[in-house]
This record gives C-alpha cells, structure tokens and sequence, in this order.
C-alpha cells in the first residue's frame, strides 16, 4: 500500500522557519519525482515545488522561491521541504505527493505562520 506521512508542521513566527519531512512506504521513492502543495480555505490547493527522481532538478513556484528548498533522502525514503522567511501568507495545509499522482497526497501537516 502507498503511503506518505507528512510531519513537522506547526506554528511559526513571520520571518521564521519549519522543515517538513514526508516519509513514504509501500513503493521506491527513487523512482518518482515528488512535490509539495499547500491548500488554504480561501485559495484552494497550490502547487508550491517538485524535486525530480534524480534529485538534481529543482522547481519552485515563484511565491516561494529563494524561502522554500524541496529535497529528498533516497536511502531513508523521505522527502522534505525547508522553509524559510515564512510569511503570514504561506499558512496552510501541506501535502507531498508523487508528482503525477494526487490521489498519493498523505494527510498534511499544518503550518500556521502568525504573531
């Protein structure tokens, strides 16, 4: 069974930081490209970056770009996301997924950026 665990979410200040880890069983995540998105009840679901199968390639949606660093532990099968500088407006649910497949999102981990 595929599954994906998303953890280390939690409540930050502006101008903080979090890592999230996702830990992934029941398939090989060396084979995948994977991503992270974020949902929020006024902006629904948002793609925020994908990391490919190889780990050398990178993308990250402009919004985050140059805070958000997506990477991935082959060996551990575990992907993170590091964020940096959060803002008020990167609070959300985040999810990871295999990059083509949504219905493989775990159940989220909360980040909540606030005073």
């Amino acid at each position: 069974e595929v599954q994906l665990v998303e953890s280390g979410g939690g409540l930050v200040q502006p101008g903080g930081s979090l890592r999230l880890s996702c830990a992934a069983s029941g398939f090989t995540l060396s084979n995948y490209d994977m991503s992270w998105v974020r949902q929020t009840p006024g902006k629904g679901l948002e793609w925020v970056s994908t990391i490919n199968s190889g780990g050398g390639s990178t993308y990250h949606a402009d919004s985050v770009k140059g805070r958000f660093t997506i990477s991935r532990d082959d060996a551990k099968n575990t992907l993170y996301l590091q964020l940096n500088s959060l803002k008020t407006e990167d609070t959300a649910m985040y999810y990871c997924q295999k990059r083509y497949e949504t219905s493989s999102r775990g159940q989220g981990t909360q980040v909540t950026v606030s005073s």
